[in-house]
């Protein structure tokens, strides 16, 4: 499984966890990297949240 693979993976795991909240979720992680200085989990995580935006964009469109 590539990274981007598994980015999409975990968007769609945190997406069934935490339906509405996702994005709360994501971003109170990301939070909490940040302040513990974990860039690179900084930078994950930002990846996930990028597939959430993109699976709520994508959901969003008409068919």
């Amino acid at each position: 499984m590539t990274p981007d693979q598994e980015r999409w993976a975990e968007a769609l795991a945190i997406k069934k966890t935490h339906g509405d909240k996702a994005l709360s979720f994501v971003g109170v992680r990301i939070f909490e990297l940040g302040q513990a200085g974990d860039i690179e989990g900084v930078k994950r995580w930002f990846e996930i949240l990028t597939k959430l935006r993109d699976l709520r964009v994508a959901e969003e469109r008409p068919q």
